[in-house]
C-alpha cells in the first residue's frame, strides 16, 4: 500500500513532524476546533456558486464572514488545507493537464521538490513511497504545453519524467467527516 505525503509541508511531512505521517494526520484532525470541523466538513460538498459565496457559507454556518475568512486563513496557512480554489475541467476550457512521476534519489528529495514546485503549471505534489517517490499535476492553458513542461522538468533536475495521462474520467464524490 502507498503512502501519500504531499511534499508542500503538509502536517504529514516527516521534515515537519517527528512522528510517521499517520500519526501527524490524526494529531492535525484532533487540533482541530469546533468551527474548523464545520467548515472543513462543509467545504467538502463544494462552495455555492452564488455572488456572496464566503457570506452565503458563514450564514449556512452561523459564523461572521471575517470568521470564516480567518479561519480558512489559519487552515491554509497550518497546511490543514493544502489547497482552497475551484476544480476546473482544464480540457474543457482549452487547455490539458496529466499526471507526472518522478524517481528522486532520497537525498536529494528536498532539492527537486522545490525544482518542481516551481514550474507555475504543478499544481501539487506528493510524496510517495514507491520507486516512483514524488507524484505531481501538471496543468497547462493548452494541450501542447504539458510536453513542454515534463521536457523542462527533465532538463532542470536531470531525472526522466514519468506521464501519466488520464485515459478515462470519473466522478466520485469523496466525503471525509471530520
Amino acid at each position: 500500500m502507498s503512502s501519500e505525503t504531499p511534499s508542500r509541508g503538509f502536517p504529514g511531512d516527516p521534515d515537519r513532524h517527528p512522528h510517521d505521517a499517520a500519526t501527524a494526520r490524526h494529531d492535525a484532525v484532533a487540533a482541530l476546533s469546533e468551527v474548523e470541523r464545520r467548515i472543513i466538513n462543509r467545504l467538502q460538498l463544494g462552495v455555492p456558486l452564488t455572488p456572496d459565496p464566503y457570506g452565503d457559507l458563514a450564514l449556512e454556518l452561523g459564523l461572521g464572514v471575517r470568521e470564516l475568512l480567518d479561519a480558512l486563513s489559519s487552515l491554509l496557512e497550518r497546511g490543514i488545507l493544502s489547497r482552497f480554489g475551484p476544480m476546473f475541467q482544464a480540457e474543457r476550457l482549452g487547455g490539458a493537464l496529466t499526471l507526472a512521476a518522478l524517481a528522486v534519489p532520497e537525498a536529494d528529495f528536498e532539492r527537486v521538490a522545490e525544482v518542481v514546485n516551481a514550474f507555475p503549471e504543478v499544481a501539487h505534489n506528493y510524496r510517495r513511497e514507491h520507486h516512483y517517490n514524488m507524484w505531481f499535476v501538471i496543468a497547462c492553458d493548452r494541450p501542447g504545453r504539458v510536453a513542454s513542461v515534463i521536457e523542462a522538468i527533465t532538463e532542470v533536475t536531470g531525472l526522466e519524467v514519468i506521464n501519466l495521462p488520464k485515459e478515462e474520467e470519473f466522478h466520485v464524490h469523496l466525503h471525509l467527516p471530520v
